[in-house]
């Protein structure tokens, strides 16, 4: 396995309690799987999310990557969040480019993967362009681009496509796809969306309420590559349908 979460518990304080956000949470993640959270509203995936990162740490458990303790951010982890993270002074090309020159890596080698990038994600020619002169798409393929090009281990996705309209969220559902599929990565990829999580997803994990605990994890049986039909199949409908029936059941 390559991430190990055993036993988590997250607490904040909050006025003169604690609040649980996070409780006896458990969840193995293999190499290159592309794993789905969802769960309503503060049950805590965007918390799991952020101690993965290293940007918290849990107030009791353990967390492991590679089989290391995480004790903090590293470039093996990289977080694409929902706002649009481009730097709006640089152009495309810089801004894929700019973890590349904070490693040292040489001017030659940056821009073949810049332009291996910028291809991948369907950009070409527009590589001068800066991200006024974008729509919220292609500002969202610029993320994927330089996130890729980081060349981290593990993708951390938190709701990166909530602020799209439908057509082009499912858009980026495919590009994201076709990404991955083109350079294997392990992907963890919060969503309150059901049908992207089942459609991008190796297995999709259902949080329960706060203080969020794994309630039940649902296998994905599509074989891939994925497209687009397969939302209209009976199959993927029933799947989807079951997963929501579980959700709304928490809300009884």
């Amino acid at each position: 396995m390559q991430i190990l979460i055993d036993q988590i518990m997250i607490s904040f304080p909050r006025g003169k309690s604690n609040f649980v956000a996070l409780n006896n949470l458990n969840l193995e993640i293999q190499k290159n799987e592309f794993v789905s959270i969802v769960g309503h509203s503060g049950c805590g995936k965007t918390t799991l999310l952020n101690l993965i990162a290293g940007f918290l740490k849990p107030t009791s458990g353990s967390l492991q990557f590679d089989g290391e303790n995480i004790s903090g951010p590293k470039s093996d982890r990289v977080v694409v969040f929902q706002e649009d993270a481009v730097f709006p002074w640089y152009s495309v090309k810089k801004n894929i480019a700019y973890s590349l020159h904070i490693r040292g890596i040489k001017r030659n080698s940056i821009r073949e993967i810049v332009t291996k990038y910028i291809s991948a994600v369907g950009l070409n020619g527009f590589d001068n362009y800066y991200p006024k002169d974008l729509s919220g798409g292609m500002k969202k393929r610029v993320d994927l681009a330089r996130a890729y090009a980081a060349n981290p281990k593990v993708l951390l996705m938190d709701e990166p496509f909530g602020s799209l309209d439908t057509y082009t969220r499912q858009q980026m559902q495919i590009q994201l796809l076709n990404l991955w599929e083109l350079e294997k990565k392990t992907v963890i990829f919060v969503t309150h969306d059901i049908n992207e999580a089942i459609f991008l997803s190796d297995r999709v994990v259902v949080l329960s309420k706060s203080p969020g605990t794994i309630l039940k994890t649902f296998p994905i049986p599509f074989t891939r590559p994925r497209i687009p039909s397969l939302k209209k199949s009976q199959d993927f409908i029933s799947l989807e349908s079951e997963i929501e029936d579980l959700l709304h059941s928490l809300e009884l």
